[in-house]
């Protein structure tokens, strides 16, 4: 089937065609882009140079931040690069470096999310056994499989997508190399593939999401024996990483679980999922953790205080 490609470039629509609304979307997005690097990079910096954050839940903290600082780097930047041209395309190698690259971190991110759901429900239902179950090899553990995972899910995806004949058209209605799209130009049946893609995308989405909320209900239901003071930390804690599944799962969810069909919107749900929480999670995880906030604090006063020793000895 690799042989009846001919195709060596495809053609990107983009999210809008005035050239307005492009300069606009350089401009947002530039800034956003900008401030989800300089954010989780943040995140990471903090979690490594704090001496209190060794918690497993600030080590996989540390994992899905970088995760979050690569998933819109696989696109976003190619995205702000083509407002600028007004022809958009992107090489075939390109096109399927970029799906591989935008479903590793993405799929990753999913597992992450679950790994931290595990952490939060043995923290809360089994307090006393916390340290033994969530060892630092344990934890280790369910870091390393969720990037296997990542990998494999990817994996998988691009494989079943390369193998596919290309012979045109080539434009992708996308601002981005994605499957639906590039399923609806493969000039071959790809119902056996959209089927598989449903399996492989949308069934984790909602199998992770659906064991993600299961987790929390108990979760809350063993909080009701707690004291107020308790539920209250738990609840601020869980309120985080609720958040951060909503924002994470819903939009797979609505893009993959259905067969290989593209709609309107599925432009704008795909963005919102790349864009948006990458963006929206170091906020989520350090204004509702005052353990963050304060080592943040005392990184930023230690530093503070170093350059002002420094220049009182260039003085003196």
């Amino acid at each position: 089937m690799g042989a009846k490609n001919n195709l060596t470039e495809f053609v990107l629509l983009g999210l809008f065609r005035s050239q307005e609304m492009q300069r606009a979307c350089f401009l947002v997005f530039s800034l956003f882009h900008v401030l989800t690097v300089l954010g989780n990079l943040l995140v990471i910096v903090t979690i490594n140079a704090s001496k209190t954050l060794h918690a497993p839940m600030y080590f996989f903290l540390c994992h899905l931040s970088f995760a979050d600082m690569c998933y819109p780097s696989a696109s976003t930047p190619k995205m702000i690069a083509d407002t600028l041209v007004e022809r958009k395309t992107i090489s075939f190698k390109g096109c399927m470096t970029q799906l591989f690259s935008a479903h590793f971190f993405g799929g990753t991110e999913i597992f992450l999310l679950t790994a931290m759901a595990y952490d939060r429900y043995v923290a809360i239902c089994r307090p006393l056994h916390y340290e033994t179950i969530m060892g630092r090899r344990k934890c280790g553990l369910l870091a390393g499989a969720s990037w296997v995972a990542g990998f494999l899910h990817s994996i998988l995806q691009t494989l079943l997508t390369v193998q596919l004949p290309f012979c045109g058209p080539n434009e992708i209605d996308s601002f981005f190399c994605d499957v639906h799209p590039l399923l609806k130009l493969a000039c071959a049946d790809t119902y056996v593939v959209g089927l598989i893609v449903v399996a492989n995308s949308g069934m984790i989405s909602l199998v992770s999401f659906i064991i993600l909320i299961i987790s929390y209900v108990v979760i809350l239901l063993n909080l009701r024996s707690r004291s107020s003071e308790s539920q209250r930390k738990a609840l601020s804690t869980c309120g985080s990483h609720i958040i951060a599944v909503l924002l994470v799962l819903v939009p797979p969810m609505f893009m993959y679980i259905r067969p290989s069909t593209t709609l309107a919107a599925d432009k704008l749900v795909i963005l919102f999922n790349i864009v948006m929480p990458p963006l929206l999670n170091p906020l989520i995880y350090t204004l509702r953790n005052s353990e963050v906030k304060n080592a943040m604090r005392k990184i930023f006063r230690v530093k503070g205080s170093s350059r002002r020793e420094v220049k009182l000895q260039g003085f003196s």
